[in-house]
C-alpha cells in the first residue's frame, strides 16, 4: 500500500492557505494511487519536543541503557522517522515565518535526522539514506520571495528545506509558493489557485 506523508505546521490550523494546498496536493495524490493511504503529522496541534540533554543522549545509548525519559523521547523520534521512511510520497506545509519556517517544522527535521536511518557518513562524505520519493513543499507568506523578488534575500526557508532534504538523500523537490496573501491586493483564493496551477502534475494542478 503506497503511503503519502502530510506534514502540517502553521499555527492558523484548518485556516491556513498552506495546510489547504498541501491538503488539496495530498488528496490527489491519494485519488491517483488507488488503496494509497495519507498519514498526516500536525505539528500545529501536536508539535514535537524540542531536543535536549535526554535527546541527545538517547540517540548515541543503546537501548538497554536508556532511563524512561530517554526510551520515550527516542520512541517519539522513531515514530516520526518511520512515517518519512515508509512515505512514497511526502507534502509539507508551513508558513513563512519570521524569514524561516515554523519552529514546530524544525523540531520535526531535528527528530528525523537520524544517523543511519535517514543519513549516514561514509568515507566519501555523508550519505542519505531516505531518497526515491518527492516531496512537494507548500509555503504561504505574505512577501514575495521568488522569482527575483524584493524579499529574496531574505528567504532561509527554500534554501534550509532544499539543504535538509538534500541531506536526506530526497532532491525531487517541488515548491507551491503561495505568496502576496492577506494583502488585499487580490483574492487569496486567486492566489491559492494560481499556486496549484503551477504544479508540475496536471491532474495535481487540476485537483
Amino acid at each position: 500500500m503506497s503511503s503519502i506523508l502530510l506534514v502540517t505546521a502553521s499555527p492558523r490550523g484548518a485556516t491556513s492557505l498552506s495546510t489547504r494546498a498541501a491538503r488539496t496536493v495530498a488528496d490527489a495524490l491519494a485519488r491517483r494511487t488507488p488503496g494509497a493511504r495519507i498519514v498526516h503529522r500536525d505539528l500545529a496541534a501536536a508539535p514535537l519536543p524540542h531536543i535536549d540533554q535526554d535527546f541527545a543522549v538517547a540517540v548515541k545509548t543503546p537501548a538497554e541503557k536508556l532511563n524512561a525519559a530517554q526510551a520515550d523521547l527516542l520512541a517519539v523520534s522513531d515514530a516520526a522517522t518511520d512515517e518519512l521512511l515508509a512515505a512514497d510520497a511526502v507534502v509539507i506545509a508551513t508558513g513563512m515565518i519570521n524569514f524561516s519556517i515554523a519552529s514546530t517544522l524544525k523540531s520535526w527535521f531535528d527528530h528525523v535526522a537520524r544517523a543511519h536511518r535517514t543519513f549516514r557518513y561514509t568515507a566519501d562524505g555523508p550519505q542519505g539514506l531516505a531518497g526515491g520519493k518527492k516531496v512537494y513543499v507548500v509555503i504561504a507568506s505574505s512577501g514575495t520571495y521568488t522569482d527575483g523578488g524584493p524579499a529574496a534575500a531574505m528567504d532561509h526557508a527554500r534554501p534550509y528545506l532544499r539543504s535538509m532534504l538534500g541531506f536526506f538523500g530526497i532532491t525531487d523537490i517541488e515548491f507551491v509558493d503561495i505568496e502576496g496573501v492577506g494583502l488585499g491586493i487580490e483574492p487569496d483564493a486567486v492566489i491559492l489557485e494560481r499556486a496549484l496551477g503551477k504544479l508540475g502534475a496536471a491532474d495535481l494542478a487540476a485537483a
